[in-house]
């Protein structure tokens, strides 16, 4: 293949990348009950769980230090209610953007769209998704207490974004209907945050735990919030899950986009005569 060949395809795939992000992050645009719960929810559910919770300490095992640290129930039980606020939100979006896009994804294979630009370009929004709510999330929490690392701090709450945004697009490859997929997020977050707090579970510390999805993503968090500690093993784990689902929802995005016959090349700068949803 020569250069000019080889640049072509190079261009014709960021055309098609940059037309397939832009219709994914419309798709999530349109989801409006989602941004009210992100606008509402998050905000209403980390201050009940602040004001309302007792501030007894508790004791919380910190991996990445091999301890125990004494934080105030309150602000613990609002760490972890934060990271199942946003789970929540971010699993929802992606499960009820990738279930409603389905024929419209089977659409653009066959207008020569490659299935892994258009796999890409959801979890590139899906990227840009769990940074914003989880920056809001973290600037909500602000007018309560300050994190010791306010960045890291953020960064354990994208990464649990992160792997449930990509647990939300498996669902919805294997559900259909958004309310079974809504239930499902609600369980598998529900059991997985609250079995690491130990407000609810005097066994948190459990061996057990570390095999949970956002069990990273916590100890991230609260290793943040009272520590001066880089818990690299911590963020990889949550990093390591995202990456595994991803490779999970890319398979199932592949299988739901086959298509019978053969696909047209896309034009790049051609107008687009086709619309999500």
């Amino acid at each position: 293949m020569d250069d000019d060949s080889r640049g072509g395809l190079v261009k014709r795939w960021r055309a098609c990348f940059g037309t397939a992000l832009r219709f994914a992050l419309i798709e999530q645009a349109r989801n409006r009950l989602a941004l009210l719960i992100v606008l509402l929810f998050v905000p209403l559910w980390t201050t009940l769980a602040y004001e309302v919770v007792a501030r007894t300490p508790l004791r919380f095992y910190v991996r990445p230090v091999g301890r125990h640290v004494v934080m105030d129930g309150n602000v613990l039980t609002q760490v972890v209610g934060a990271l199942q606020a946003l789970t929540l939100v971010v699993a929802f979006m992606t499960f009820v953007a990738t279930a409603r896009s389905a024929v419209f994804d089977r659409r653009l294979v066959r207008a020569g769209f490659p299935r892994s630009c258009l796999a890409l370009a959801k979890y590139a929004s899906l990227v840009l998704v769990a940074a914003a709510v989880a920056a809001y999330g973290t600037a909500w929490m602000h007018l309560f207490w300050r994190p010791v690392q306010p960045v890291l701090f953020t960064a354990g709450m994208f990464t649990g974004a992160l792997v449930y945004g990509t647990v939300g697009i498996v669902l919805a490859a294997v559900v259909r209907s958004e309310l079974a997929g809504m239930f499902l997020a609600i369980m598998i977050s529900s059991v997985d945050l609250l079995l690491q707090n130990p407000l609810v579970n005097p066994e948190s510390d459990s061996a057990l735990v570390r095999y949970l999805p956002a069990h990273g993503a916590v100890q991230t968090a609260v290793t943040a919030a009272d520590l001066h500690v880089l818990p690299w093993s911590c963020l990889l784990l949550g990093f390591g899950w995202a990456l595994g689902m991803a490779g999970l929802g890319m398979t199932a995005f592949a299988l739901r986009t086959r298509t019978q016959g053969p696909a047209r090349a896309p034009v790049p700068g051609a107008k687009e005569t086709v619309t999500p949803g």
